[in-house]
């Protein structure tokens, strides 16, 4: 059922065997004593690993995987990586706040080596905890080329990235700093010189997105220069939709209507369109993101940082709307930790709804991989382990951690027993990036500490070391 004669003219490149294979395909399928087999950058075959053992006897590289799980690898379908600079200067703000004393401030003095030590700070977090594809919504350019820092972070980790070029060119009256604000005509041009250079490549790793940074933060000549770009280069849009009350009253004030409506006068909703937050989405609202086939990134962690609110994601996936979950920039998380993310996903919505069976630690899951490849338009590469399908993936050993054992559930213990930890090696598009929790492509602990120094210099450049070492708030006022 799973075996296929798939490319059989040459060597196995690697053979992972004795695992529990939870494969998240269609069936979505535990094998016991399962195994995957890869070659190049796809996986070839899947089963029985006795049977497998059998057939691929002249495999490169064996990983026995024996007492250890198998899952897709997780999918992070919205972030800032910039922002992991930021982490701990935006505690006990609401987003409006956030905005104007912490990012905005950050965002206009970042320089193109910040971005870049930035993402590589958010990808390693990611990868420690098993994440193989992320969604960079870049909105900062106070200067050229700090997206192809993010780009070069991408392809020296060996990551598979989405660059979501953001941009700016409108909210001047809401504490927008003119120097991360834009005119159509650079954000235009910077677009299609990021399409043209990087979009599809290195084997389709990475891709390249329009992101208008909010309905609020951008004009109408804006918004459907990306629906322009986007069906000329057949790519995505993304953009943050009513993460607030704020958003959605500062769209009113300067366009007239809310910003989901907004989105649907100018022609731009679609299924290429990926809503980030959408927390307070209306039934209206639902109905129409279903009518039209978007999709939305839910950013739980995020969203309770910030005390944004609870996002109606049960009310969506009953209505059928592909949602997929992510950490966020780490200034407004703390972290790139995907497999929090997963927990917390789970436990927001069955308090909020007092329903321990609103949400499943599966349904979770799927969020996680196959929705999130939905989400990104990438459904069909990534997001489950099938055969044809990138060999994405990582290897989940629950005797790193005692918090993990015991394993009964496999996707259990992921969701609500896992930590970084727990992830040992981790493969994107077929290449093993992390191997026994030791990143393959550069060397970490070096550059956590130049990281740490970059931080530093960027938090007294823009103003927001005076966060630093704050006095003891027991409460906040």
């Amino acid at each position: 059922m799973y075996r296929t004669n798939w490319g059989c003219s040459h060597l196995l490149d690697i053979l992972i065997k004795n695992g529990t294979v939870v494969t998240v395909d269609k069936e979505r399928r535990i094998i016991e004593q399962g195994a995957v087999a890869i070659r190049e950058d796809r996986i070839v075959d899947i089963g029985p690993a006795k049977e497998l053992i059998k057939k691929y006897q002249d495999a490169k590289k064996v990983i026995d995987a024996t007492g250890k799980a198998v899952f897709p690898g997780l999918i992070n379908t919205h972030n800032h990586l910039f922002q992991s600079l930021l982490k701990g200067l935006g505690d006990d703000k609401v987003l409006a706040d956030w905005l104007v004393q912490v990012m905005f401030p950050s965002a206009a003095h970042l320089t193109v080596e910040e971005a870049y030590y930035g993402a590589l700070l958010g990808c390693m977090d990611g990868i420690h905890s098993g994440t193989t594809t992320v969604m960079d919504y870049m909105h900062a350019h106070p200067g050229q080329g700090l997206a192809d820092g993010v780009i070069k972070a991408f392809n020296e980790l060996g990551v598979r990235g989405v660059l979501g070029r953001g941009y700016m060119d409108n909210g001047a009256e809401f504490g927008t700093p003119q120097a991360i604000m834009q005119d159509q005509k650079t954000i235009e041009d910077d677009c299609v010189r990021l399409l043209d250079t990087y979009h599809n490549s290195n084997n389709g790793r990475i891709k390249i997105w329009i992101a208008p940074a909010a309905v609020w933060l951008s004009t109408k000549k804006a918004l459907l220069m990306s629906k322009r770009l986007a069906d000329a280069y057949q790519t995505g849009i993304a953009v943050h939709i009513s993460e607030t009350p704020f958003d959605r009253e500062a769209s009113k004030k300067l366009h007239g209507n809310w910003d989901i409506d907004i989105l649907d006068e100018l022609g731009i909703m679609g299924p290429n369109v990926l809503m980030v937050h959408c927390v307070h989405l209306t039934p209206r609202d639902i109905r129409m993101t279903k009518h039209y086939d978007a999709k939305v990134s839910h950013n739980p962690v995020s969203n309770m940082y910030l005390s944004s609110g609870v996002a109606p994601v049960p009310r969506m996936l009953e209505a059928g709307i592909t949602v997929g979950i992510a950490t966020d920039g780490a200034a407004s998380n703390n972290s790139n930790d995907m497999l929090e993310v997963l927990k917390y996903t789970a436990l927001m919505h069955k308090v909020h709804h007092l329903d321990p069976t609103i949400i499943t630690a599966e349904k979770v899951l799927e969020m996680a991989t196959i929705d999130g490849a939905k989400a990104l338009g990438m459904e069909d590469e990534i997001g489950s382990l099938e055969v044809g399908k990138k060999a994405d993936l990582f290897i989940f050993n629950p005797a790193l951690s005692a918090k993990a054992v015991p394993i009964h559930n496999p996707v259990s213990t992921l969701v609500y027993s896992s930590s970084p930890a727990n992830v040992e090696t981790v493969i994107v598009d077929g290449n093993i990036i992390m191997e026994n929790k030791e990143l393959k492509t550069v060397e970490e602990g070096k550059l956590l500490a130049k990281i740490q120094k970059v931080a530093e210099d960027l938090s007294v450049k823009a103003g927001t070391c005076r966060y630093k070492n704050r006095l003891w708030r027991s409460l906040a006022y």
